[in-house]
């Protein structure tokens, strides 16, 4: 590789930015292209994307479409010239214009071991399925929703009590360090992107508000999961005296009890029956509160349990 290539970075969240950072540290990153400014706490003021923040730390030339297909924005992406295009967490569908415009085409830093995962949420997705390892890959981006040839993956274990948050926290610098790993042989041709097999493939959609709640109908376990995944966004809840009660973490009872949905005390924390066991609330946050252990929780809610504590 005689000349680095022009790099455009698309990526939007703090997943992204190591990515983004370790590009820009080892080649010439001409231009990204991130969400625009959303709303933000109570007060609705404006905030920028993390992947904004981070570009302009380097003197990177950013813009913020709604759409990636507005004239002006590709009018721009054209003016860049890139040589390649490195997505990270974007959140926009890229079109065939834009795929077909690098000479190296556009390359994906993925979420999860695909065909496993594909979608918007394949972190949070591999918790609430209760994987045990989930890993990055590096693909070839194609029109289809993650469906490219792949470059590289890499695996790694998922613990017993990883929330979305922690697991983020892992899978961003392994993403930028196995993208930094793969770049290389990719641009000089010695590697070749491999299809992905159509057997084991899912879909990971984009979470919604909604998705944080627990419908203790289901078992106990996929709820304790559910609580993992969704934190800290959206957070997983359910309804108590009227307002929203936030789960932050959960235990799982082997205790068989009827009627799902009711609610008891275990070993003096909060709990509720569930369909397949026990849920137990070890930390919760009540609306307009702070987050607190169960058993703090339990001394000044009133009426919680209809039943005897279990031992």
């Amino acid at each position: 590789m005689t000349q680095s290539p022009r790099i455009v970075f698309m990526g939007s969240p703090d997943f992204a930015v190591p990515t983004l950072e370790a590009l820009a540290a080892r080649y010439s990153v001409v231009g990204a292209v991130t969400q625009p400014d959303r709303p933000a706490g109570r007060g609705g003021t404006l905030k920028p994307p993390a992947v904004k923040s981070a570009a302009l730390r380097f003197g990177i030339p950013v813009i913020q479409p709604e759409k990636l297909r507005l004239p002006e924005a590709m009018a721009q992406l054209q003016a860049w010239a890139p040589d390649l295009i490195v997505v990270a967490a974007f959140g926009q569908i890229l079109r065939p214009a834009v795929l077909d415009l690098p000479r190296f085409g556009c390359i994906n830093v993925h979420g999860s071991l695909l065909p496993r995962g594909r979608g918007a949420a394949p972190i949070q997705a591999a918790i609430l399925a209760g994987d045990k390892e989930t890993g990055i890959t590096i693909m070839k981006m194609d029109p289809g929703v993650d469906t490219g040839p792949i470059l590289s993956q890499r695996s790694i274990p998922i613990s017993p009590n990883e929330t979305g948050g922690s697991l983020f926290a892992k899978m961003a610098p392994l993403g930028a360090e196995l993208l930094l790993e793969t770049l290389p042989r990719y641009i000089s041709g010695e590697l070749v992107p491999q299809p992905q097999p159509e057997e084991g493939a899912t879909y990971a959609p984009m979470l919604k508000k909604g998705d944080g709640m627990l419908d203790f109908t289901q078992p106990a376990a996929a709820l304790e999961r559910r609580v993992r995944a969704m934190n800290p966004w959206p957070g997983a809840c359910f309804e108590w005296n009227g307002a929203p009660l936030k789960v932050l973490r959960a235990s799982v009872s082997g205790e068989k009890s009827p009627g799902a949905g009711t609610r008891l005390t275990v070993q003096g924390r909060p709990a509720v029956v569930t369909g397949e066991g026990i849920l137990v609330l070890e930390e919760v946050q009540p609306a307009g509160k702070k987050s607190m252990p169960g058993k703090a929780f339990l001394a000044g809610a009133r009426n919680w349990s209809i039943t005897n504590d279990i031992e």
